[in-house]
């Protein structure tokens, strides 16, 4: 039998990280407090889900001062959104193979 998952990346298993990807494939940067809003999470739970990614080279994290407030921003890299449309791929692949 064909193992019609095996191209799926773990790394996308989690909603949260599946979210996290999905609005930085469609957005340059966007800022921890923008992020976390949009996917109505905790501060903690973003921070180790992006953590997870940023340990994946996946995504990047800018930390700076705007005056003397600090401020976050997280972008995808190419390897990030090379990684997400493979599985994206995998999944339309999926969706195909077992309709």
């Amino acid at each position: 039998m064909k193992n019609y998952i095996e191209h799926l990346n773990k790394a996308f298993e989690s909603r949260i990280r599946l979210g996290i990807m999905s609005i930085l494939m469609v957005n340059e940067s966007i800022d921890f407090a923008n992020l976390k809003e949009m996917l109505d999470i905790t501060d903690g739970n973003l921070a180790s889900h992006v953590s997870a990614l940023e340990k994946l080279e996946y995504v990047s994290v800018n930390k700076q001062f705007i005056g003397k407030k600090p401020n976050t921003t997280y972008a995808a890299t190419a390897l990030g959104k090379s990684a997400f449309m493979e599985h994206l791929n995998a999944l339309e692949s999926l969706i195909k193979k077992t309709n």
